[in-house]
């Protein structure tokens, strides 16, 4: 026995050998005089450390380090300093080995990045995440080096290709966090390829059936779309050739998870979506001419083939905000069918594929590239001056901003800004400047008057106008939707509370000793608590606006008096966040919805009104037991990803006694007598009961909605089937329920 373990071994350290040559060919390009010692120190360091670990699938932890630095090296084209810090990434958090160590073996830049890839430990208050105040910390070190996210992608991608071993719920919370943070994050960085592979995987873990449902329809597929590809470019191939350009003709399928998404968004099936692929023209052609000749392609594509003019994209004359450049055309190919045509340059295709870690190779580009980068930290910084605010708004700020769709606008010189889709007048006036935003009272867009909470449009032109009388209201937090203006408002109502709190403070301490009450923290709280109010500041506010006077002081002292101590005990009573989570998961960390509720206080969450057979799990609230929602809640991915440690596996037991109410939605030909035959099919169907049907009908379609109570998932799918087979219905849904 002991024969077999030892040539494991000495198969495993050759396997480790050789995964380590690959990593060295893979730096080829990059390394300079010194770096394959320096390379060699970090991996024989990496090894030494994890020589005892084993990741879950059973493999050498060391196989995982030289993954990630093999993917940074070859995905994202990395250097030296990047492949040493993807070899010790974890070598920290899992060892004796300190940071101090790191500095003195390599150097402070390494230090610096490690730090950040470096888990926080600790324990957080009830209401916070641990993983939003890790996703903070990294951006923090993101502010100082790009290189900190682009080695924790790369992580991310390793760990989710070898997500297979992982425990179901462990696979859901990770494969949530990556579609909630990292592939938006990929995507912000133009690392293209990245996060079509990180939302393809997110979606093989969150939704395993609409994944392997998609796949095998674009397997079945596509030796059709390769005959269509071959028809469509021939004509085009000619012509290229014969203008003199040099060129490669690509066809390739959507990914996965953005054909979900236009199933999912625009309610069509497979079948239905016009580009399930794009073909990609890349042309070998000089700077100096790349423009002209992106459009010279356009120009012979056009020739053969009618475009659709809402769907020019020209992001050659503008480029996206992480770098993207391509020129972007839907055509109406042959036997009837739309495809989108993309075309680019070989420099333009490899910084799609690669994003910025790509731009070392086109230094003349760099500049302007490196300032658009610049641009974007400067974002994160101003995102990251108050430290105060709590991590998940941080990062739903931080979502909002950096991966939203963008606008240009001009200012009335004409510079031209970006901004997030949806961006407001507002939103304007603080890109421009705090103080402007600050004073303004409304906006001329266009050389029309709006006001402040007006939309803006790309192209639209915005003058502001501003009134030194003005400052920040409450309500302004309404109309804007860019992080800094957001922070912005915040501070200066803060400000603006501070000061209000502090005269309150003054006055009611007045009041207090006019009462003959102590002016103490405890009586404060208690005060505070009596009116109902959050805090102490907002009890000070009140005063310093007039709202509370003596009357009420003496009330309070009234009520003091009849029950001194009731509250604390009340309060000793309550249990905490940590307890709640112990008692409800138990030892057998499974929750089970059923008839025996288990004394169990839970509730089906409204906004994926889940029913028995939905793959669900229960989410542990602070003031309202446990909330059930269904895996594909749209809600989900966000819960998940940040509140993991209050997630709680969940499964149902049989549930014929018990009946849930479910949406669904048909849509169809108006035909005489349908809902007649509709109705029909659901009373003759057993114990189903209608709660309500609504028909809207509109030139000779109709949409209805019907709520029903079923038993549980089978029962409402056999329920649709039969729906469907109804003459003139054309597609049957599930909804959400329409209380």
């Amino acid at each position: 026995m002991e024969k077999t373990t030892a040539i494991d071994v000495e198969a495993e350290k050759r396997e480790i050998l050789k995964r380590y040559r690959a990593l060295l060919k893979a730096c080829r390009r990059t390394l300079e005089k010194g770096d394959k010692e320096v390379i060699r120190k970090a991996f024989e360091i990496s090894l030494e450390a994890h020589k005892d670990m084993r990741r879950k699938s059973g493999e050498p932890y060391i196989y995982h380090p030289i993954a990630v630095a093999l993917i940074c090296a070859e995905e994202i084209g990395l250097g030296t300093t990047s492949v040493v810090c993807a070899l010790l990434h974890d070598v920290v958090e899992d060892t004796d080995m300190t940071l101090e160590d790191i500095k003195g073996l390599f150097g402070e830049k390494e230090a610096k990045i490690i730090d950040g890839l470096t888990k926080i430990s600790g324990v957080f208050d009830q209401s916070s995440s641990l993983q939003a105040e890790n996703f903070r910390k990294m951006l923090l070190t993101l502010s100082d080096d790009i290189r900190v996210i682009l080695i924790k992608l790369a992580d991310r991608l390793h760990n989710m290709r070898t997500l297979e071993s992982m425990a179901r719920d462990k696979q859901l919370k990770i494969a949530s966090e990556t579609l909630y943070l990292y592939a938006p994050l990929a995507h912000r960085l133009g690392l293209n390829a990245i996060k079509t592979e990180l939302e393809d995987l997110g979606l093989k873990y969150t939704e395993p059936d609409v994944y392997n449902e998609i796949q095998y329809k674009l397997q079945e597929s596509e030796p059709e779309r390769k005959k269509f590809i071959n028809k469509f470019i021939i004509p085009i191939k000619d012509t290229l050739e014969d203008a003199g350009l040099k060129f490669k003709i690509l066809g390739r399928p959507k990914s996965i998870f953005s054909i979900y998404h236009k199933i999912k968004n625009k309610g069509v099936p497979f079948e239905e979506i016009y580009d399930l692929f794009a073909i990609r023209i890349v042309i070998d052609t000089s700077p100096d001419t790349e423009k002209a000749d992106c459009w010279r392609v356009y120009s012979i594509v056009t020739d053969f083939y009618h475009p659709s003019p809402e769907r020019l994209r020209d992001w050659i004359s503008t480029p996206k905000a992480n770098g993207y450049e391509s020129l972007h055309t839907t055509v109406m190919g042959p036997d009837g069918k739309w495809v989108e045509v993309q075309i680019r340059t070989v420099r333009m295709d490899e910084l799609a594929e690669k994003g910025y870690a790509a731009h070392w190779k086109y230094k003349e580009d760099g500049a302007e590239r490196e300032s658009q980068l610049e641009g974007w930290i400067r974002k994160i910084r101003e995102l990251l001056e108050s430290p105060e605010q709590n991590a998940m708004d941080f990062i739903d700020d931080f979502k909002l901003n950096l991966f939203a769709e963008e606008i240009f606008v001009f200012t009335p010189k004409g510079e031209m800004r970006t901004l997030p889709a949806n961006a407001t007048a507002l939103d304007f006036a603080f890109d421009v400047h705090t103080k402007i935003g600050e004073k303004c009272i409304g906006a001329k867009v266009n050389h029309k008057l709006v006001p402040l909470s007006h939309p803006l449009k790309s192209g639209d032109q915005i003058e502001v106008i501003t009134s030194g009388k003005q400052t920040p209201k409450e309500d302004w937090l309404g109309y804007v939707v860019t992080a800094r203006a957001k922070g912005k408002i915040k501070n200066a109502l803060k400000e603006e509370k501070k000061k209000k709190s502090e005269e309150g403070r003054e006055i009611l301490e007045r009041k207090f000793i006019h009462s003959k009450l102590d002016f103490t923290v405890q009586n404060i709280n208690d005060f505070a608590h009596y009116l109902r109010l959050t805090s102490a500041q907002e009890l000070f506010v009140r005063v310093a606006m007039g709202m509370i006077d003596l009357k009420t002081v003496k009330a309070f002292l009234r009520d003091k008096a009849k029950k001194p101590s009731k509250k604390n005990n009340k309060e000793n009573h309550q249990p905490t966040l940590e307890q709640m989570v112990t008692n409800v998961r138990g030892k057998s960390d499974m929750l089970i919805l059923g008839e025996n509720l288990q004394k169990i206080d839970y509730k089906l969450s409204p906004c994926c009104t889940p029913i028995p057979g939905d793959d669900v799990f229960g989410f542990i609230t602070i003031n309202e037991g446990i909330k059930i929602h269904r895996v594909n809640c749209p809600n989900a991915l966000q819960l998940m990803s940040n509140y993991a440690y209050r997630i709680v596996k969940a499964k149902w037991m049989s549930q014929e006694l018990l009946s849930f109410l479910a949406g669904i939605q048909v849509t169809g030909i108006d035909e005489m007598g349908i809902v007649n035959n509709i109705t029909k099919v659901i009373s003759n169907e057993l114990n189903v009961n209608m709660r309500s049907i609504g028909f809207d009908t509109d030139d000779g379609t109709f949409e209805g909605t019907i709520m029903v109570f079923v038993h549980d998932t089978k029962h409402l799918t056999d329920l649709m089937n039969k729906l469907r087979k109804v003459p003139g219905v054309l597609t049957v849904k599930r909804i959400d329920s329409k209380n």
